[in-house]
């Protein structure tokens, strides 16, 4: 989602079920066979009732002459995503935030290294 948000941004979510999904409105989705939840603006809605909701997606840094919408990467034979998909809409961010995640998982050793200094200091520095 480049260059609204960067790898490392910390997104912060809503997901009202009372609230209906907007054109513009950038969501979180999971797709089946996929582990990782994608960031993509919505691009159309297709409403035929509050309840039956319909909408296809799209990153901003895509380029638009080789892929209109999102329907790659969806699950095969689907072509549209359904409210039951989607796990958030974004309403604020976080910068970089989520870099001491992707650190962690990155580099394991540096999660025990902060852990053992962590519990160093809390023995140094516990009340006598």
């Amino acid at each position: 989602m480049e260059p609204a948000f960067f790898r490392g941004d910390l997104l912060l979510l809503t997901n009202d079920q009372a609230d209906p999904i907007r054109t513009g409105d950038i969501t979180v989705f999971k797709i089946d066979g996929r582990d990782i939840p994608i960031v993509h603006r919505v691009i159309k809605v297709h409403e035929k009732t509050p309840q039956d909701t319909k909408f296809l997606t799209k990153g901003d840094n895509n380029q638009v002459h080789v892929q209109v919408d999102d329907r790659g990467l969806y699950a095969p034979g689907q072509m549209w995503l359904h409210r039951s998909d989607v796990v958030g809409r974004t309403k604020g961010i976080l910068p970089y935030v989520g870099m001491v995640t992707i650190l962690m998982n990155d580099y394991p050793k540096l999660k025990y290294a902060v852990l053992g200094l962590l519990g160093l200091f809390v023995i140094i520095h516990r009340e006598q």
